[in-house]
């Protein structure tokens, strides 16, 4: 079996489940949502930011951004699950190697990442007029938004044996990601030490690249936006396939099992 045929059964393979499972769906598209009608109409009538027409239009592109990091990262515990129930050691017998198979989970948590980044884009409307330029514009940088998110989450999986874990160290990643890229608020009115961190954060810069596509001040250009995502792209898989490597961790733990059998017999 070819790399490309491997890749390609793996992406179909999740996105389907992805796109069975509806009520996850549905939850990460209903949050930022909320976010837009709920905290932006209240935070509307009394917050301001510099050369945005009013929060709503300030805070949108971060939500875009937001969808596709929650939807991006989360679909990465599919490699935890099926590393726990036994599916990932199949996938691992094919003659591609582990690194066809992160390229396929990592195209499939872009696509599913862009998808639900997507819905949001789409009612950009009826928060500001954009043009059908800055709309394509956008688009592009919320599939490169999506790319980072989903490598960000494979490198937070690799490691990982169960669900459960998963589960409690994305929401510890998540979240500061969120709050220190400038998707809620200005970074500019944070503490020194806090902005140093915004400025570290991959997250920020896609923020800041889709709030420059569509027409709003930004903080960076797009040109180094782009290069701080591209960077953080291949850098992160790169860790990624290290961490991954199952035929060391076998071996190591091999090594661990032989030690110990070796003190019971003394």
């Amino acid at each position: 079996m070819s790399v490309v045929s491997v890749i390609q059964a793996i992406v179909v393979r999740d996105l389907s489940r992805a796109l069975r499972q509806r009520s996850r769906l549905l939850g990460g598209l209903a949050r930022p949502f909320m976010w837009l009608l709920l905290v932006g109409t209240g935070y509307n009538a009394i917050a301001r930011v510099d050369g945005t027409a009013s929060y709503r239009a300030f805070v949108f592109p971060g939500l875009v951004v937001m969808a596709a990091l929650f939807g991006a990262m989360l679909t990465a515990i599919s490699t935890v699950y099926d590393r726990e129930f036994g599916m990932l050691r199949l996938m691992l017998a094919s003659p591609a190697g582990a690194t066809a198979v992160l390229v396929g989970r990592a195209l499939a948590a872009t696509a599913v990442g862009a998808l639900q980044g997507a819905v949001i884009l789409l009612c950009v409307p009826l928060v500001v007029p954009v043009s059908p330029g800055r709309m394509v514009a956008a688009c592009g940088a919320l599939v490169v938004s999506a790319a980072v998110s989903s490598v960000l989450g494979l490198v937070v999986a690799a490691p990982l044996r169960s669900v459960e874990n998963f589960a409690g160290v994305i929401n510890v990643v998540l979240f500061p990601l969120l709050f220190l890229s400038g998707a809620l608020y200005p970074t500019a009115g944070m503490p020194a030490v806090l902005r140093g961190m915004a400025r570290i954060n991959p997250v920020s810069y896609a923020v800041d690249l889709v709030r420059s596509t569509l027409g709003q001040p930004a903080e960076f250009s797009v040109t180094g936006s782009l290069l701080v995502l591209s960077a953080t792209i291949v850098l992160a898989f790169a860790l990624t396939v290290f961490l991954f490597d199952p035929e060391q961790r076998s071996v190591s733990l091999h090594r661990g099992q032989l030690g110990s059998s070796t003190k019971d017999v003394a």
